[in-house]
């Protein structure tokens, strides 16, 4: 498993809960007689007003999803730094051992 998944995961998973009441909004019940224009115009303003809502804490998650890919991009880039880092301590110590096999062969 990646890495970065676990941090991610523990980012976006408290915030679950309120996205899903948010994308399920609560709209009025619907009664017999749904044909008076109150009614209707109550729940074209509660679907104006779920999708103004909803619209804003979209903007407001795009910008935490953006700092998080942001993190994981910076925690990406110490990794490779560090993984470049071991691979050159890889090599070095093959090398050195290279050479002392030689070195151990040739005195024999």
């Amino acid at each position: 498993m990646a890495a970065w998944l676990i941090p991610a995961l523990k980012m976006v998973l408290p915030h679950m809960g309120t996205i899903l009441s948010v994308a399920t909004p609560v709209f009025t019940k619907k009664k017999a007689d749904t044909s008076s224009d109150a009614t209707l115009q109550q729940q074209i303003d509660e679907l104006q007003s779920a999708a103004s809502l909803s619209s804003t804490q979209i903007k407001d998650l795009a910008e935490q999803l953006k700092s998080t890919v942001a993190a994981v991009e910076q925690v990406a880039s110490v990794a490779e730094s560090k993984l470049k880092t071991m691979m050159i301590l890889c090599v070095t110590a093959t090398v050195i051992s290279f050479c002392l096999v030689l070195f151990l062969l040739l005195n024999r």
